[in-house]
């Protein structure tokens, strides 16, 4: 059998799936009328199971894992370094200045844009997701220190 891309990348979103499904071990499922919080985080890791399966199942029409060519790897590590970032700061500075500074990130440091525009292009986008989860959603973000 020769292994192909499919086949890692579904073995890979079962896996973390599976982890998932182990880190959310704890948390109350409730019921479909009222979830509880290990509703979603269970749902989404069944259907990341199922969509892997399926991957794998379907793989034979991917290229053979020994053929890719792996010369956007240091692109494909900017963009988790930089989500790792935002990830681990997102609790201590909040909604608007983590999810900011991550957009500017990628912008300019993995896509190589125009530090204005990609600053400018960032903060209407935080604002307009803040305003719709804030104001429309009624569903709180985390602030910064500072109140923002």
């Amino acid at each position: 059998m020769i292994l192909r891309a499919d086949h890692l990348a579904g073995a890979a979103f079962i896996g973390l799936a599976l982890l998932v499904f182990a880190l959310s071990g704890d948390l109350p499922m409730g019921q479909l009328s009222m979830p509880g919080s290990g509703f979603m985080p269970k749902l989404v890791a069944a259907l990341m199971i199922v969509l892997g399966a399926a991957l794998i199942l379907g793989a034979r029409d991917s290229h053979p894992l020994a053929t890719l060519d792996w010369s956007d790897v240091k692109h494909a590590l900017g963009v988790l370094l930089i989500a790792a970032a935002a990830t681990a700061l997102y609790r201590r500075f909040g909604f608007i200045i983590t999810m900011a500074l991550m957009m500017i990130g990628l912008l300019v440091l993995v896509e190589r844009r125009n530090p204005l525009r990609a600053a400018l292009y960032s903060f209407a986008v935080v604002a307009a997701t803040y305003g719709v989860f804030t104001y429309a959603l009624k569903s709180p973000l985390p602030t910064s220190p500072w109140g923002f």
